[in-house]
Protein backbone atom coordinates (compact mmCIF):
# COMPACT_ATOMS: atom_id res chain seq x y z
CA UNK A 1 0.00 0.00 0.00
CA UNK A 2 1.45 3.43 -0.98
CA UNK A 3 1.52 6.28 1.22
CA UNK A 4 -1.61 8.44 1.52
CA UNK A 5 -1.64 11.35 -0.60
CA UNK A 6 -1.91 14.58 0.50
CA UNK A 7 -5.38 15.29 -0.58
CA UNK A 8 -6.24 11.86 1.24
CA UNK A 9 -4.13 13.35 4.32
CA UNK A 10 -5.78 16.95 4.00
CA UNK A 11 -9.45 15.54 4.04
CA UNK A 12 -8.94 13.21 6.93
CA UNK A 13 -7.12 15.93 9.10
CA UNK A 14 -10.40 18.40 8.26
CA UNK A 15 -13.27 15.05 9.09
CA UNK A 16 -11.33 14.82 12.23
CA UNK A 17 -10.82 18.47 13.44
CA UNK A 18 -14.05 19.96 10.84
CA UNK A 19 -16.83 17.83 10.35
CA UNK A 20 -19.67 18.61 12.82
CA UNK A 21 -18.07 22.15 13.40
CA UNK A 22 -18.92 25.41 12.60
CA UNK A 23 -15.31 26.59 12.41
CA UNK A 24 -12.63 26.66 9.36
CA UNK A 25 -8.89 26.25 10.10
CA UNK A 26 -5.94 28.68 9.30
CA UNK A 27 -3.82 27.26 5.96
CA UNK A 28 -0.30 27.81 8.72
CA UNK A 29 -1.84 24.69 10.86
CA UNK A 30 -2.82 22.26 7.86
CA UNK A 31 1.04 23.10 6.41
CA UNK A 32 2.40 22.33 10.07
CA UNK A 33 0.44 19.53 10.44
CA UNK A 34 1.62 18.23 7.65
CA UNK A 35 4.62 18.88 7.30
CA UNK A 36 5.24 16.38 10.27
CA UNK A 37 4.24 13.75 7.37
CA UNK A 38 6.81 15.24 5.08
CA UNK A 39 4.52 17.63 2.76
CA UNK A 40 5.70 20.10 1.71
CA UNK A 41 4.18 23.68 1.76
CA UNK A 42 3.87 24.11 -1.77
CA UNK A 43 2.29 20.54 -1.74
CA UNK A 44 -0.30 21.78 0.62
CA UNK A 45 -1.04 25.29 -0.30
CA UNK A 46 -1.75 23.02 -3.73
CA UNK A 47 -3.82 20.84 -2.97
CA UNK A 48 -5.80 23.45 -0.56
CA UNK A 49 -6.73 25.42 -3.93
CA UNK A 50 -7.07 22.39 -5.90
CA UNK A 51 -9.72 21.30 -3.26
CA UNK A 52 -11.18 25.24 -3.14
CA UNK A 53 -11.63 24.74 -7.01
CA UNK A 54 -12.88 21.33 -6.89
CA UNK A 55 -15.96 23.00 -4.24
CA UNK A 56 -14.68 21.15 -1.36
CA UNK A 57 -13.35 24.10 0.63
CA UNK A 58 -14.74 27.40 1.16
CA UNK A 59 -11.60 30.46 1.21
CA UNK A 60 -12.01 32.79 3.94
CA UNK A 61 -9.93 36.05 4.47
CA UNK A 62 -9.22 37.24 8.29
CA UNK A 63 -5.85 40.34 7.48
CA UNK A 64 -3.16 38.35 6.22
CA UNK A 65 -4.37 34.58 6.95
CA UNK A 66 -6.05 32.00 4.98
CA UNK A 67 -8.88 30.21 6.27
CA UNK A 68 -10.45 26.89 5.42
CA UNK A 69 -14.22 25.81 5.69
CA UNK A 70 -15.52 22.34 4.58
CA UNK A 71 -18.34 23.10 2.16
CA UNK A 72 -21.46 20.43 2.15
CA UNK A 73 -20.16 18.59 -0.68
CA UNK A 74 -16.92 17.48 1.15
CA UNK A 75 -19.18 17.41 4.64
CA UNK A 76 -21.07 14.12 2.58
CA UNK A 77 -18.15 12.79 1.44
CA UNK A 78 -16.47 12.43 5.02
CA UNK A 79 -19.68 11.55 6.53
CA UNK A 80 -19.28 8.53 4.24
CA UNK A 81 -16.05 8.09 5.10
CA UNK A 82 -16.86 8.12 9.04
CA UNK A 83 -19.77 5.69 8.51
CA UNK A 84 -16.71 3.18 6.45
CA UNK A 85 -14.21 3.55 8.99
CA UNK A 86 -16.34 3.35 12.39
CA UNK A 87 -20.06 2.05 11.51
CA UNK A 88 -18.68 -1.14 9.81
CA UNK A 89 -15.95 -3.76 9.65
CA UNK A 90 -13.82 -5.01 6.62
CA UNK A 91 -14.45 -8.74 8.48
CA UNK A 92 -16.99 -10.59 6.55
CA UNK A 93 -18.58 -12.75 9.18
CA UNK A 94 -22.08 -13.24 8.59
CA UNK A 95 -22.11 -13.05 4.14
CA UNK A 96 -25.55 -14.37 3.14
CA UNK A 97 -23.99 -16.29 -0.33
CA UNK A 98 -25.77 -13.45 -2.54
CA UNK A 99 -23.78 -11.34 -5.17
CA UNK A 100 -24.84 -8.50 -6.85
CA UNK A 101 -23.65 -7.77 -10.62
CA UNK A 102 -23.50 -4.88 -12.65
CA UNK A 103 -22.75 -5.26 -15.94
CA UNK A 104 -22.10 -1.62 -18.09
CA UNK A 105 -21.23 -0.54 -21.53
CA UNK A 106 -20.14 3.01 -22.57
CA UNK A 107 -18.64 4.57 -25.37
CA UNK A 108 -14.81 4.50 -25.75
CA UNK A 109 -15.12 8.08 -25.85
CA UNK A 110 -16.82 8.57 -22.52
CA UNK A 111 -13.11 8.27 -20.49
CA UNK A 112 -14.34 10.23 -18.15
CA UNK A 113 -17.68 8.40 -17.41
CA UNK A 114 -15.86 5.42 -17.04
CA UNK A 115 -12.67 6.31 -14.64
CA UNK A 116 -15.55 7.87 -12.01
CA UNK A 117 -17.78 4.78 -12.68
CA UNK A 118 -15.03 2.33 -11.68
CA UNK A 119 -13.93 4.66 -8.70
CA UNK A 120 -17.21 4.32 -7.60
CA UNK A 121 -17.39 0.66 -7.81
CA UNK A 122 -14.67 -0.22 -6.08
CA UNK A 123 -15.86 2.27 -3.41
CA UNK A 124 -18.84 -0.07 -3.43
CA UNK A 125 -16.92 -3.56 -2.50
CA UNK A 126 -17.29 -4.29 -6.34
CA UNK A 127 -14.00 -6.07 -8.62
CA UNK A 128 -14.39 -6.88 -12.32
CA UNK A 129 -14.99 -10.69 -13.03
CA UNK A 130 -14.86 -10.16 -16.49
CA UNK A 131 -15.12 -7.20 -19.30
CA UNK A 132 -17.81 -4.95 -18.49
CA UNK A 133 -19.41 -7.13 -15.29
CA UNK A 134 -18.45 -6.30 -12.00
CA UNK A 135 -19.46 -8.52 -8.75
CA UNK A 136 -19.69 -7.22 -4.71
CA UNK A 137 -20.40 -9.97 -2.48
CA UNK A 138 -23.36 -7.99 -0.76
CA UNK A 139 -26.38 -6.66 -1.61
CA UNK A 140 -25.61 -3.63 -2.59
CA UNK A 141 -27.77 -0.59 -3.09
CA UNK A 142 -27.38 0.31 -6.26
CA UNK A 143 -29.17 3.40 -7.15
CA UNK A 144 -27.89 5.17 -4.55
CA UNK A 145 -24.28 4.13 -5.08
CA UNK A 146 -24.55 5.31 -8.62
CA UNK A 147 -27.16 7.81 -8.43
CA UNK A 148 -25.21 11.12 -9.56
CA UNK A 149 -23.15 9.54 -12.80
CA UNK A 150 -26.64 9.69 -14.48
CA UNK A 151 -25.72 6.28 -16.07
CA UNK A 152 -29.05 4.49 -15.51
CA UNK A 153 -29.24 3.93 -19.47
CA UNK A 154 -26.15 1.83 -20.14
CA UNK A 155 -26.20 -0.31 -16.42
CA UNK A 156 -27.70 -3.40 -15.88
CA UNK A 157 -28.12 -4.53 -11.92
CA UNK A 158 -28.96 -8.23 -10.48
CA UNK A 159 -28.58 -10.05 -7.30
CA UNK A 160 -27.86 -13.71 -7.60
CA UNK A 161 -26.46 -16.89 -5.80
CA UNK A 162 -23.59 -19.01 -7.86
CA UNK A 163 -24.66 -22.58 -8.28
CA UNK A 164 -22.77 -25.27 -9.54
CA UNK A 165 -20.00 -25.95 -10.89
CA UNK A 166 -19.67 -22.47 -9.83
CA UNK A 167 -18.16 -22.20 -6.79
CA UNK A 168 -18.04 -18.53 -4.67
CA UNK A 169 -14.14 -19.22 -4.16
CA UNK A 170 -13.41 -18.92 -7.61
CA UNK A 171 -15.32 -14.90 -7.89
CA UNK A 172 -13.26 -13.68 -4.99
CA UNK A 173 -10.37 -15.22 -6.10
CA UNK A 174 -10.47 -14.05 -9.90
CA UNK A 175 -12.56 -10.50 -9.51
CA UNK A 176 -10.90 -9.14 -6.29
CA UNK A 177 -6.87 -8.38 -5.65
CA UNK A 178 -6.51 -10.26 -3.05
CA UNK A 179 -2.66 -10.33 -2.71
CA UNK A 180 -2.27 -6.67 -3.40
CA UNK A 181 -5.21 -6.11 -0.39
CA UNK A 182 -3.17 -8.67 1.89
CA UNK A 183 -0.13 -6.94 1.06
CA UNK A 184 -2.06 -3.68 2.32
CA UNK A 185 -3.07 -5.15 5.75
CA UNK A 186 0.38 -6.71 6.26
CA UNK A 187 1.82 -2.98 5.80
CA UNK A 188 -0.55 -1.57 7.90
CA UNK A 189 0.41 -4.22 10.66
CA UNK A 190 4.24 -3.26 9.99
CA UNK A 191 3.65 -0.04 10.71
CA UNK A 192 0.98 0.02 13.98
CA UNK A 193 0.96 -3.39 15.24
CA UNK A 194 2.10 -2.60 19.31
CA UNK A 195 4.09 -5.87 19.54
CA UNK A 196 6.77 -3.51 17.00
CA UNK A 197 8.17 -0.07 17.42
CA UNK A 198 5.40 2.87 16.43
CA UNK A 199 6.11 4.99 13.75
CA UNK A 200 8.43 7.89 15.14
CA UNK A 201 6.12 11.15 14.03
CA UNK A 202 6.31 14.23 15.48
CA UNK A 203 3.27 14.35 17.88
CA UNK A 204 -0.30 12.57 18.59
CA UNK A 205 -1.75 14.97 16.12
CA UNK A 206 0.33 13.48 13.36
CA UNK A 207 0.09 10.14 14.71
CA UNK A 208 -3.72 9.76 14.96
CA UNK A 209 -3.79 11.80 11.19
CA UNK A 210 -1.29 8.89 9.92
CA UNK A 211 -3.54 6.35 11.32
CA UNK A 212 -6.63 7.13 9.91
CA UNK A 213 -5.65 8.32 6.81
CA UNK A 214 -4.33 4.78 6.20
CA UNK A 215 -7.35 2.70 7.70
CA UNK A 216 -9.18 4.88 5.55
CA UNK A 217 -7.48 3.87 2.72
CA UNK A 218 -7.63 0.16 2.86
CA UNK A 219 -11.06 0.70 3.86
CA UNK A 220 -12.02 1.89 0.25
CA UNK A 221 -9.98 -0.83 -1.49
CA UNK A 222 -11.51 -3.75 0.85
CA UNK A 223 -15.03 -5.23 -0.76
CA UNK A 224 -15.40 -6.93 2.21
CA UNK A 225 -15.07 -10.03 1.33
CA UNK A 226 -16.59 -13.26 2.59
CA UNK A 227 -14.01 -14.59 5.77
CA UNK A 228 -14.64 -18.15 4.88
CA UNK A 229 -13.26 -17.86 1.64
CA UNK A 230 -10.24 -16.08 2.15
CA UNK A 231 -6.94 -17.47 3.46
CA UNK A 232 -7.22 -19.19 7.34
CA UNK A 233 -4.41 -16.62 8.40
CA UNK A 234 -6.27 -13.46 6.55
CA UNK A 235 -4.84 -10.10 8.30
CA UNK A 236 -7.90 -7.98 8.61
CA UNK A 237 -9.22 -9.11 11.74
CA UNK A 238 -6.03 -8.60 13.23
CA UNK A 239 -5.63 -4.98 11.31
CA UNK A 240 -8.69 -3.90 12.39
CA UNK A 241 -7.97 -4.58 16.28
CA UNK A 242 -4.91 -3.04 16.10
CA UNK A 243 -6.51 0.45 14.52
CA UNK A 244 -9.39 0.28 17.09
CA UNK A 245 -7.00 0.32 19.95
CA UNK A 246 -4.69 2.69 18.84
CA UNK A 247 -7.57 4.92 17.35
CA UNK A 248 -8.76 4.94 21.30
CA UNK A 249 -4.96 5.96 22.62
CA UNK A 250 -4.51 8.41 20.17
CA UNK A 251 -7.81 10.31 20.99
CA UNK A 252 -7.52 12.69 24.08
CA UNK A 253 -3.89 13.03 23.31
CA UNK A 254 -4.69 13.99 20.02
CA UNK A 255 -7.15 16.83 20.71
CA UNK A 256 -5.32 18.52 23.26
CA UNK A 257 -2.20 18.39 20.35
CA UNK A 258 -5.28 20.13 18.40
CA UNK A 259 -6.42 22.42 21.08
CA UNK A 260 -3.40 24.01 21.59
CA UNK A 261 -2.01 24.05 18.22
CA UNK A 262 -4.61 24.93 15.63
CA UNK A 263 -6.04 28.36 14.59
CA UNK A 264 -9.58 27.98 14.14
CA UNK A 265 -12.15 30.68 13.58
CA UNK A 266 -15.98 30.06 13.79
CA UNK A 267 -18.05 30.63 10.55
CA UNK A 268 -21.79 31.92 11.20
CA UNK A 269 -23.91 30.81 9.00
Amino acid sequence: MSDPRPQTLLLTFLGIHLQGRPVAVASSSVIDVLAGLDISEEATRSTLARMTNKGLLVRHRRGRQAYFELTPRSRLVLEEGARRMWESSPVNRDWDGRWTLIGFSLPESWRQQRHDLRSRLIWGGFGPLQNGLWIAPAVVDVPELLADLRLDEHIRAFVAETVKPTEARQFVREAFELESLEAGYRGFLERWDRRRPLPALRDDLVRELLLQAEWLQLLRLDPRLPLEHLPADWPAPQAEEVFHDLAAAFREPAARAAGSLLDLIEITP
